[in-house]
């Protein structure tokens, strides 16, 4: 395939990440501070604050994580068919993010909304787990690290290394649940893309379970954890920027 018929379909995958990224990490962090604030607020004994930390932050970021699922599923969903739909006439034009919204819509059938959050089951799971450890690591990790005395210098460096690992950590946590997830939306689409609606109803949605067996009996475990090595390769440097920025922008508001 020539590099002029790959470029297209980069780049119409990319919008619909790049739309909801904001909005994504807009609810996760917001969450994640609220609900630490709700639990830190219903702590009755400020002498055990340093045993539940550690449990407070993870459950908060799990929270985070969940609420995320309105704006990570639909967006992912769109993602994975605009990445496998290819259309059956060479010279038709490539579908962008909105049109790829609409036919989700409409060929979704009987499913009309849930069929934008189709995996969303798994998506939830893999979000809520994902960032509880995201968060856990991090705060584990600048506690650790930081000191009152260090410079400033110093303190941009650990921020971008801990939030480096901690986006390493996340998908490390909840790689496999991530294959399965776009395995089952990558299907789902195809399904939805059937040339009739007799192909279509005859076509039965496919199932987490069922998904994850296909890729047991395909690769046996390493097939779970394929291509983990380029993502944590991105998680790092995306989750050291993200961190850094975010602490940055935190100190600029508070003073």
């Amino acid at each position: 395939m020539s590099r002029r018929a790959l470029r297209p379909n980069s780049a119409r995958s990319a919008a619909a990440p790049i739309a909801g990224y904001g909005a994504l990490n807009g609810i996760l962090f917001f969450s994640y501070n609220r609900t630490l604030h709700l639990l830190n607020s219903a702590s009755t004994t400020p002498s055990s604050s340093s045993t539940t930390s550690g449990w407070k932050t993870f459950l908060a970021g799990a929270i985070g994580g969940l609420a995320t699922f309105v704006v990570s599923a639909p967006t992912e969903l769109i993602k994975c068919r605009a990445q496998t739909d290819i259309p059956l006439n060479p010279g038709a034009p490539q579908p962008n993010s909105w049109t790829i919204t609409k036919q989700l819509w409409r060929e979704g059938g009987r499913w009309g909304l849930p069929g934008l959050y189709i995996g969303g089951g798994v998506t939830s799971v893999r979000d809520a787990v994902g960032y509880g450890f995201y968060f856990w690591t991090y705060d584990a990790l600048t506690t650790t690290l930081h000191s009152p005395a260090e410079s400033s210098l110093r303190a941009h460096l650990i921020t971008l290394c801990c939030g480096g690992l901690a986006g390493c950590a996340t998908w490390t946590s909840v790689f496999p649940l991530d294959v399965v997830k776009t395995r089952l939306q990558a299907q789902a689409t195809r399904s939805l893309s059937a040339s009739s609606i007799e192909e279509r109803t005859e076509r039965p949605r496919p199932r987490v379970w069922g998904v994850a067996r296909v890729v047991w009996r395909q690769r046996g475990w390493a097939g779970f954890w394929r291509g983990l090595g380029v993502c944590n390769v991105r998680a790092f440097v995306v989750n050291a920027i993200q961190w850094s920025v975010y602490e940055s922008a935190m100190r600029m508001l508070a003073s």
